[in-house]
């Protein structure tokens, strides 16, 4: 059995923990072993060690700093050398989230031959983002704050997208996030052949 591949994008409020869950949860009911790896997960993990490098990241973090792009690459490449089987599906959340990242996850695909990963991308406005993330009533979820991420997601994330969408190694699926949770997870079923 051929085993899949799901690399995830969105904007921050977009609902890709959501859909991944329900994905997860669908290819787990066909019967298959599935593999997540959240970079998001590992960071929260490595903010409550007790280490330098979890001191370092709670303090940068603290500051407002951008957290040095060997720490993600590291974090997801940790979880694929210890976890990958190459009979597993695999289901990536916030990697690749700059251009470069994008190249390196590219060489770990080829690396461990996953034919065909599908890229799902799942669209939302900004109007439509900065909306819902206001909702949540998190205490980082200011105006300015969201501004913020907006703004990275669109110099940094956008090209790692166009990256994938440009490489014929890949499968790119375009969903509309402005949607029910149930359609999201019925277009991203549709366009990957799964349902």
């Amino acid at each position: 059995m051929h085993p899949y591949t799901f690399i995830f994008f969105g904007q921050s409020g977009a609902g890709k923990g959501t859909q991944v869950e329900l994905l997860k949860t669908v290819l787990e009911k066909k019967g298959r072993n599935v593999l997540k790896i959240e970079t998001g997960v590992k960071f929260r993990d490595l903010l409550t060690s007790d280490t330098l490098t979890g001191r370092q990241t709670k303090d940068r973090i603290g500051r407002g700093l951008l957290l040095p792009d060997f720490l993600a690459i590291s974090l997801w490449g940790r979880a694929l050398i210890e976890q990958i089987t190459g009979k597993e599906d695999l289901i990536l959340d916030g990697l690749a989230r700059r251009p470069h990242e994008a190249q390196m996850l590219d060489g770990a695909m080829t690396f461990y031959n996953r034919q065909k990963p599908f890229v799902v991308y799942i669209k939302v406005s900004e109007e439509w983002c900065a909306k819902r993330l206001a909702e949540r009533g998190r205490g980082d979820d200011t105006p300015n704050q969201i501004k913020k991420r907006l703004d990275w997601f669109n110099w940094n994330t956008v090209p790692s997208i166009a990256y994938f969408h440009e490489n014929p190694n890949y499968v790119f699926v375009e969903i509309n996030g402005e949607q029910s949770i149930a359609d999201v997870h019925r277009e991203i079923l549709e366009k990957t052949k799964l349902n």
